[in-house]
């Protein structure tokens, strides 16, 4: 499975070659994944990788907030269509 961004290959690579520089909340993987999964990850190409990929929680809110403005948006609609 390849890396989703080019910050997870760097973590998977250290964990892989030096888990001591780990930090602490990031230890938790070393005992969750395997030392091959860990290669797949830490051998992806990082050419046309983000540096980043934002959480599934930050996209859920990102659309909540749309859904939010859309639902304004049509409400001003409707008040002005009454007048």
């Amino acid at each position: 499975m390849p890396a989703k961004s080019t910050a997870q290959r760097k973590l998977m690579a250290i964990a892989e070659h030096n888990p001591s520089e780990l930090f602490d909340k990031n230890k938790k993987i070393l005992g969750s994944m395997s030392k091959e999964k860990m290669h797949d990850f830490a051998s992806t190409k990082e050419k046309g990788l983000p540096e980043h990929v934002e959480s599934k929680k930050a996209e859920v809110g990102e659309v909540k907030a749309k859904s939010v403005a859309k639902a304004d948006k049509l409400k001003k609609i409707k008040n002005l269509r009454k007048l």
